[in-house]
C-alpha cells in the first residue's frame, strides 16, 4: 500500500496500515495479513447473523442502562445496514482463521464502530460499546445458531416442502401408469408411477419433519456465557434478554441454552442438524438416481421417461442430451455428505471450554443449506414437474415381463411359477402365453390373475 491509499491505525499490539477506504480497523487487518488461506470469506448469512446479535446487544445494553443511547442508537442503525445485506465487502477474513472466530467477530465490531461513529459524530469503541457484555466465545457460536435457524427456516424448509408438493402432484398426474417394478436393478413385479413417486415424497417429507425436530437445540443460544461461560462480565438479564430481542427481530423462538459451558464448548447442535441435512442429501441422491436410469437411453437405456432437454450435452455429439438436473442434484448430495463430515471432525473440536473450529462449522454448515435449498428447487421446477413419461416402452417391458407370475405362487406353487418363469425368459414370449401351456388354466383366466394394474395393489390375487 502507497501513502495514498492507506491511513494508521492501531490496537494492542501497536500500529499497522489499514486500506484507506476499509471501514474495518487493525484487528480485522492483522488478520487478512495472518489467514492468506483460502479466499473464501465467511457466507453473508452469517455476517447477517453476527450483525443481528449486534443489533440485539446494543438495543439491551441501552435498556439496561449500560450503553449511552447517542452510541446505542448509532449501532443498532450500523448494524441494520449490515442485516440489510450492505458492507460486505468489509467483512475479507478467511474462513480458516483463528478456531474461535475472534477476528470475525472483532471484525463485525470495527466495521459497525466506524458506521456508528460517523451516524452519532462522535468515537464509538468497537470493544467497549460494540462488543459490550459480549466475547467472540459466545457471539461465534450464537451466530452459527442464528444464522443456520434463519437459513433453514427462510430457504430450505419452503424449499423442501416445494419438493415434496411437486412430486405429490405429478403422482397423481400418473396414477393410472403403470410399470416395471425392479429390486437389485432386475425386473421385479409391477408398480404405479404415481407409488414410486410416492416414496420419494415421503423421503423429503421425512427430510423436513427431521430438520423440524434439530432445530429446538439450534435456537438455544450460547449468548451471555461470555468467554468461558461464566458470563464475566455481562449483565445477569443481558442473556434472557438479547434473545427475546433476536426473538423480536427473527420470529423464531430463541432463548439462552440452559449451560453456556455446553454451548462455548461444543457444537453438538451443529453436528445434529448437518447430520439431517446428509440424510437429506441421501434422499435427493436416490431420487437423482432414479430420474437418471429412468430416462437412461432413449435407445438403449431403460427410456421409462424422457427429463426436459435443458441444454446440448456434448461438444461432440450432435443431438445428445444429457440428465444435468440430476447430475447437479447428485453432486450437491455428495459435497453435502463431505460437509457433514468435516462438521463433524469440527464438532469434536470442543476443548476444555470452547470450540476451537466455529468458522469451519459455520462456512460448511450454511454452504450445505444454501445447496440444498437451491437444488432442490432445481429438481422440482427442471426435472420432476416437467418429465414425460414414454407409455409405449412401460407397456412393452410389462407384457414381457415373467415376474408377474409371482402372483401364481398361492395358486400354483413357487416351484411351478418358477418354472414358468424361466420358460418364458428363454423363449421371451409373454408369461400368460407360457402359464397356460404350462398348468393348464384357461388364458382369460390367467390374464386376470396377471393384469399388471390389478397387481400393484397387493394381496392375494383370487
Amino acid at each position: 500500500m502507497t501513502a495514498l491509499n492507506y491511513r494508521i491505525e492501531k490496537d494492542s499490539m501497536g500500529e499497522l496500515q489499514v486500506p484507506a477506504s476499509a471501514l474495518y480497523a487493525a484487528q480485522t487487518q492483522r488478520a487478512v495479513e495472518n489467514f492468506p488461506v483460502s479466499g473464501l470469506p465467511l457466507p453473508g448469512a452469517f455476517i447477517r447473523a453476527v450483525a443481528l446479535i449486534k443489533q440485539s446487544a446494543a438495543k439491551v445494553n441501552m435498556e439496561l442502562g449500560l450503553l449511552d443511547e447517542t452510541f446505542g442508537s448509532a449501532i443498532v442503525e450500523a448494524a441494520e445496514e449490515i442485516i440489510n445485506g450492505g458492507h460486505l465487502e468489509h467483512f475479507p477474513i478467511d474462513v480458516f482463521q483463528t478456531g474461535s472466530g475472534t477476528s470475525t467477530n472483532m471484525n463485525a465490531n470495527e466495521v459497525i464502530a466506524t458506521l456508528a461513529s460517523r451516524r452519532c459524530g462522535q468515537p464509538v469503541s468497537p470493544n467497549d460499546h460494540v462488543n459490550m457484555c459480549q466475547s467472540s466465545n459466545d457471539t461465534i457460536p450464537s451466530a452459527i445458531h442464528v444464522s443456520a435457524a434463519l437459513a433453514v427456516n427462510e430457504d430450505l424448509i419452503p424449499a423442501l416442502e416445494h419438493l415434496q408438493a411437486t412430486i405429490a402432484y405429478k403422482a397423481r398426474k400418473l396414477e393410472d401408469v403403470v410399470k416395471t417394478g425392479r429390486t437389485h436393478l432386475m425386473d421385479a413385479m409391477p408398480i404405479r408411477m404415481s407409488q414410486e413417486l410416492d416414496g420419494w415424497a415421503q423421503q423429503i417429507g421425512n427430510g423436513v419433519e427431521r430438520i423440524r425436530a434439530s432445530l429446538p437445540r439450534v435456537y438455544r443460544l450460547a449468548q451471555g456465557g461470555t468467554a468461558v461461560g461464566t458470563g464475566i462480565n455481562a449483565h445477569p438479564e443481558f442473556a434472557s434478554r438479547i434473545a427475546a430481542s433476536l426473538t423480536d427481530a427473527t420470529g423464531l423462538p430463541f432463548k439462552p441454552n440452559a449451560s453456556f459451558f455446553e454451548s462455548l464448548s461444543s457444537q453438538d447442535a451443529a453436528v445434529e442438524l448437518s447430520g439431517q441435512l446428509k440424510t437429506i442429501a441421501v434422499s435427493l441422491m436416490k431420487i437423482a438416481n432414479d430420474l437418471r436410469w429412468m430416462n437412461s437411453g432413449p435407445l438403449a437405456g431403460l427410456g421409462e421417461i424422457a427429463l426436459p432437454a435443458l441444454q446440448p450435452g456434448s461438444s461432440i455429439m450432435p443431438g445428445k442430451v444429457n440428465p444435468v438436473i440430476p447430475e447437479a442434484v447428485c453432486m450437491v448430495a455428495a459435497q453435502v455428505i463431505g460437509n457433514d463430515t468435516t462438521i463433524t471432525l469440527a464438532g469434536q473440536s470442543g476443548i476444555f471450554q470452547l470450540n476451537v473450529m466455529l468458522p469451519l462449522v459455520a462456512y460448511n454448515l450454511l454452504q450445505s443449506i444454501e445447496l440444498l435449498a437451491n437444488v432442490t428447487r432445481l429438481l422440482a421446477d427442471k426435472a420432476i414437474a416437467g418429465f414425460a413419461v414414454c407409455e409405449e416402452n412401460l407397456h412393452r417391458a410389462l407384457s414381457l415381463n415373467p415376474i408377474l407370475v409371482t402372483a401364481l405362487n398361492p395358486i400354483i406353487g413357487y416351484a411351478k411359477a418358477a418354472e414358468i418363469a424361466k420358460n418364458a425368459y428363454k423363449t421371451k414370449r409373454p408369461v400368460v402365453d407360457v402359464a397356460a401351456e404350462l398348468t393348464g388354466m384357461p388364458k382369460a383366466e390367467l390374464a386376470r390373475l396377471l393384469d399388471p394394474a390389478k397387481l400393484t395393489e397387493g394381496g392375494i390375487q383370487e
